[in-house]
């Protein structure tokens, strides 16, 4: 049985791992999360990532290889000790970055804007892009909220 090449990973300017269009990647003998991982550790050293990494889904859609390839190659990175992972914020540059839970992270945005009852509350897509979070941290962070009496379903209008 003949084999088939359909496509390769190749670097771009930035050093970041691309699949050319209509190709699909094949694994490296190295291992393709080795190559995301070393990637990754160049877009730090290079200033380009310096406090929160993209979410996993956000990497994934980046380098086009599957979320367990994603998961190693953090894996990978954490263990040389250049990353940290902090539960419902995502992944972050060792020693940077904000590490409180999400849902104090939001109330005190909310605090410091001067929101009161009846203003508009930020969508889950706003809170994602503003704190670098997963969808589901955002959503977890306002049931959280909700549940501590914090913000409460307005008539038809969202939350408030």
């Amino acid at each position: 049985m003949q084999r088939v090449r359909y496509g390769k990973l190749d670097s771009d300017v930035d050093g970041r791992i691309v699949v050319r269009e209509g190709q699909v990647p094949q694994g490296s003998p190295r291992g393709t999360y080795l190559e995301v991982s070393e990637a990754l550790h160049e877009r730090i050293r290079t200033g380009e990532i310096t406090e929160a990494l993209p979410s996993q889904s956000a990497l994934v859609s980046e380098y086009g290889v599957s979320r367990s390839t994603i998961e190693r190659a953090l894996a990978a990175l954490k263990a040389e000790g250049l990353i940290e992972s902090v539960q419902g914020a995502g992944w972050f540059v060792a020693g940077t970055g904000d590490r409180r839970p999400l849902v104090e992270r939001v109330t005190d945005l909310l605090r410091g804007e001067g929101v009161k009852v009846g203003d508009r509350f930020p969508t889950e897509r706003e809170l994602c892009e503003r704190f670098g979070a997963s969808r589901t941290a955002v959503r977890s962070a306002i049931a959280q909220m909700e549940g501590q009496g914090l913000i409460g379903k307005g008539a038809g209008r969202g939350r408030d």
